[in-house]
């Protein structure tokens, strides 16, 4: 049989609560507090990115996507809502996008086969072309299969947008344009970069098709 669980005291249960609120509390004003500084910092740059990413797209050039962990989740929900829609209210034709972090048989093969740190690079060199949109998204920019994947864009003249967070890393000096998250924590930089692609695709869908 089972052991039954057991059952928190009463005044454990109340600390539990009280812990429970104070972190939640705490991380949302930490992400809120994060978003500010986004505002008063990264508006300009995030901007810019609204401009390269139409220059692109009227020049009927595609945007690549690639990161790591969650930023490749990332990377999947920016692509899918550029192909999709973001608002209801606008009829638009899809956007093209491509996510490199969704093809499993492509990733495995290739850090089977050349390593992990070229699988990016691979597919760039295999899909990317001169004109196209590069957006690499790193919390650090320190991951080795990002920078490589920028350093291929250079070679094959695709514009590169960073997404990035802490100093931008490596990667602020390989990328064309680089959007730096005001922060050092991880989870807070994550949250801002969906933001920030919410707030990218948005603008591109208004200003090219409302």
């Amino acid at each position: 049989m089972k052991p039954e669980p057991q059952k928190l005291s009463l005044a454990h249960e109340s600390l539990t609560i009280a812990y429970r609120e104070k972190f939640i509390r705490d991380s949302l004003n930490e992400s809120a507090e994060t978003k500010k500084r986004i505002l008063a910092q990264c508006a300009r740059d995030i901007g810019k990115a609204v401009d390269i990413i139409i220059d692109a797209l009227n020049k009927r050039r595609k945007i690549l996507l690639c990161g790591n962990g969650g930023s490749a989740a990332d990377c999947q929900h920016i692509a899918t809502e550029f192909v999709i829609r973001m608002s209801h209210d606008i009829q638009r034709p899809a956007i093209p996008a491509i996510a490199l972090t969704t093809d499993t048989s492509n990733l495995t093969a290739g850090s089977n086969d050349i390593g992990f740190e070229n699988v990016f690079a691979r597919s760039i060199e295999a899909l990317g072309n001169s004109g196209d949109v590069l957006i690499a998204v790193s919390t650090s920019g320190k991951s080795e299969n990002i920078n490589r994947a920028l350093q291929k864009a250079r070679e094959k003249g695709l514009v590169s947008i960073g997404l990035l967070g802490k100093d931008g890393g490596r990667a602020k000096t390989l990328c064309d344009h680089a959007i730096i998250v005001p922060s050092d924590d991880t989870q807070r930089i994550q949250e801002g970069h969906i933001t920030i692609g919410h707030i990218i695709c948005g603008l591109v869908e208004k200003e090219m098709y409302s």
